[in-house]
């Protein structure tokens, strides 16, 4: 099973996208709905509904920018186990509303920055799920809080996001074998 980046298509080699990509991003002053739908491998329609449920701020001048990116490559992550609204609320456990950066208590590309470092850790060490929360907490260990129960909300909401995307992609697995299974017969 080749795994990919957290929520796109592209193959996943140990990198976060927003290390590698921000000099794209910032260069082009953002992305496309084309070039998001690329990176990603969502239908256009798909992320215009996030933006119009507000799970996801508009674009400006049709330009998705990195929190916006961040944002629908969180939600692309956990899609997959999780429902939408479950997913907008742990966003705003973390950062309130998509389209107020005031109340975030982190930026929502080191939270999927943080995710990437997470599942890659985990995979690599073949974590049992017990061992996800001291991953968690290594992770995010140099995070300064800005208000006093940040840290706990952070390493809650990513805990249950690392749980989610690994479930995602144990459900991908387990679909492609009995896909593979039954078409065979």
């Amino acid at each position: 099973m080749q795994q990919k980046v957290p929520g796109t298509s592209i193959p996943f080699d140990g990198n976060s996208l927003f290390e590698k990509y921000r000099p794209l991003i910032e260069a082009a002053d953002g992305l496309t709905l084309s070039q998001v739908c690329n990176l990603t491998g969502l239908e256009p329609s798909t992320i215009q509904n996030w933006v119009k449920r507000h799970f996801v701020s508009r674009p400006v001048a049709k330009k998705y920018r990195e929190r916006q990116l961040a944002r629908i490559l969180l939600i692309s992550s956990l899609r997959d186990c999780m429902k939408l609204e479950q997913i907008g609320a742990l966003m705003t456990i973390v950062n309130g509303d998509a389209d107020d950066t005031s109340d975030d208590i982190i930026s929502e590309e080191q939270m999927y920055d943080y995710l990437c470092t997470v599942t890659a850790q985990a995979s690599e060490s073949n974590a049992t799920s017990s061992q996800i929360p001291g991953i968690v907490k290594r992770v995010i260990s140099g995070y300064q809080p800005t208000q006093s129960d940040a840290m706990q909300r952070l390493e809650s909401v990513l805990t249950i996001m690392t749980y989610a995307y690994i479930s995602g992609l144990y459900k991908k697995e387990a679909e492609r074998l009995f896909n593979s299974l039954t078409n065979k017969e």
